[in-house]
Formats: structure tokens, C-alpha cells, sequence
């Protein structure tokens, strides 16, 4: 089997993605600062790991030098954070990318990945599709599209083979569920299970096109494996226009007692998110999604098991 990178390797998608290549008999290279993800995420006796930024060049080309595939996922994700801090937020997020580049630049490893629906911003019209018009609305949104506009040029100036992969509301185990940035599913299952109220910002009319974390693996593996490039953006979404308040009422099945405070909405929330699955369905025809429902009672089933092990982690402060 193939030598195979992974940034930001401790993290939610990067730990999930890092056990899926380690059952497939990969030998896997974690890079990751642990400045957010958890070193108990990986096993370190079945991969390499690298404690180091990919805002490092040098430890990118020590760790990265002999890959054929690098899955590129380390970012300094969150809105809230990127509007508090821009430069640390542009640091990794764009330049970070540029150092991965250059290390695929120099070995010629396939690059996936992983941008963000938020470059979509200001854009409102749904559903997306890839042609649309981009309006980062925040600096983590801008970051993400610095990085894609990166992605496409070492693939077209230096032939560098690229799966640019925009993920929508990725959601699954080993997700964490309790500091100040935590996305909005783990976040609300970890209160509900202590019994505390949920906060929801603006009305609970937001939706969102949530994309449960195995489909993802399953996108990104076939992508390594049939050697699946991209052109430009690819949208990783299929479509789901799933309303907030209706997540609230799948919640409320398995904790009846939920309660629900609403709140004013934040800077740079985007309303409302849904894809348009054409590109998706055309490139990865065989992947079949789980449906949301089932998607959800799996990750608390997994957050009431094992939750712990994820929760209390670095505090993500600037």
C-alpha cells in the first residue's frame, strides 16, 4: 500500500480519515500541532505522527518528502476565531496551504483538499453549485478561498494533481463537543446529555446541508484511490436543506427534556446552506450517503459512549 500524508491528522475528519487508511493497510504520516486535535484521537503505534505546524516548511518536507497522497486537513478552523485574530487565522489557512503545495511541488504527490461552503458568503441563492459567484463574508471564509485559489494554481502551472473538496457542516465521532468554537451538533448533543440548555442563534429558520463524517471518508478515499481530480471547487454535499429547528425536534426524541434558549445571531453566520449535487454525484457516482436521522442517533450514540475522551482538550485560545 501506498505512503500516505495527513495534516491536521488528530482531528475530527483527520483521525476519522487516519483510522479508515490504517484498517486499509496504509502506511500513514500524521502531521498536527495539537493545538486543537488529541493525540489519543491516533494510534501512534500503527502510523507516524509529526507534532508540527504546517505553517513549518521544513517539518512539512521532513515528514511529507515520500507521500503519494497527501490529505491536506489541518486548518484554524471556526468564524468567531477568524474574526478575532485574521493574521493567525490567514497564517495556516493560506500559507499553511502554500507549504503543503510546495512540498507536492517537489514530489508530486496528489493533493485533497479540504475548503470550506463558506466561501459562498454573501451569496445567497440556493442551491449552490460550483459556477456560482464566491463573497467571503469573514476572514476564515477568505483564508479558505486564498487557499483554493492556491490549489488551482500549482495544479495548473506546476501540474501538481489536486481534489479540491468544498466540505459543508461535517458532523460524526470524535468531534469535539465542548469549547468556545465547537460546531453547532456536538456542541448541542454535549448539553443536552448534562441536561443544559441549548443556545440557538437567531430563530431556528437556519439550515444547514450537514454531512455526516463517513461519507466524507468515502469521498476522499475513492478520490485517492481512483485518482479523482478536480478541475476547480468540488461541493461535499448532497443536497440536504436541513432546518435547524427540525434538528432541535430530532434531538428532542432522544432527550425529551431539551431546552432551548434563543439568542441574537452572530457576525458572519451564514443564513442558510444547501448543494446542489450534480458535480458530486457525476465524480463519485458509487458513494451513497447515510441518511441524516440515522447519521445523528450514531454520532450520540458515539458522544454518550465516548465523549469523554474527546471533550476537555486544548482550549482553542488566541
Amino acid at each position: 500500500m501506498s505512503k500516505v500524508g495527513v495534516t491536521g491528522g488528530t482531528g475530527f475528519i483527520g483521525s476519522n480519515l487516519t483510522r479508515r487508511l490504517i484498517s486499509e493497510g496504509h502506511d500513514v504520516v500524521v502531521i498536527d500541532d495539537l493545538s486543537t486535535g488529541l493525540i489519543s484521537n491516533i494510534d501512534q503505534s500503527a502510523c507516524t505522527f509529526h507534532n508540527a505546524s504546517i505553517t513549518d516548511p521544513e517539518a512539512l518536507n521532513t515528514a511529507l518528502k515520500d507521500c503519494q497522497t497527501i490529505f491536506h486537513l489541518a486548518a484554524r478552523g471556526s468564524v468567531p476565531r477568524s474574526i478575532k485574530n485574521p493574521a493567525a487565522t490567514h497564517a495556516v489557512n493560506a500559507t499553511g496551504t502554500l507549504n503543503v503545495l510546495e512540498v507536492a511541488r517537489s514530489s508530486g504527490a496528489h493533493v485533497i483538499f479540504s475548503s470550506s461552503s463558506s466561501v459562498y458568503g454573501r451569496n445567497m441563492q440556493l442551491p449552490k453549485d460550483e459556477s456560482m459567484w464566491l463573497g467571503p463574508m469573514t476572514p476564515y471564509a477568505a483564508s479558505k478561498l486564498s487557499a483554493e485559489g492556491y490549489v488551482q494554481a500549482y495544479a495548473a502551472a506546476y501540474k501538481v494533481p489536486t481534489t479540491l473538496l468544498r466540505f459543508f457542516n461535517v458532523f460524526g465521532p470524535s468531534q469535539r463537543p465542548d469549547h468556545e468554537y465547537a460546531a453547532v451538533l456536538p456542541k448541542w448533543i454535549w448539553l443536552a446529555m448534562q441536561g443544559k440548555p441549548i443556545d440557538v442563534y437567531g430563530d431556528g429558520t437556519a439550515s444547514r446541508d450537514f454531512t455526516y463524517v463517513d461519507t466524507v471518508l468515502d469521498i476522499a478515499m475513492t478520490a485517492m484511490n481512483e485518482k479523482v481530480l478536480t478541475e476547480g471547487a468540488m461541493n461535499l454535499a448532497y443536497g440536504n436543506r436541513i432546518f435547524l429547528s427540525d434538528t432541535i425536534e430530532l434531538l428532542r426524541k432522544q432527550f425529551p427534556d431539551l431546552k432551548v434558549n434563543y439568542v441574537a445571531e452572530r457576525l458572519g453566520d451564514v443564513k442558510e446552506s444547501q448543494n446542489a449535487p450534480d458535480l458530486l454525484k457525476q465524480l463519485f457516482p458509487k458513494v451513497q450517503p447515510k441518511d441524516f436521522e440515522t447519521a445523528l442517533t450514531e454520532t450520540i450514540g458515539w458522544l454518550k459512549e465516548f465523549g469523554q475522551s474527546v471533550a476537555n482538550g486544548p482550549a482553542t485560545m488566541d
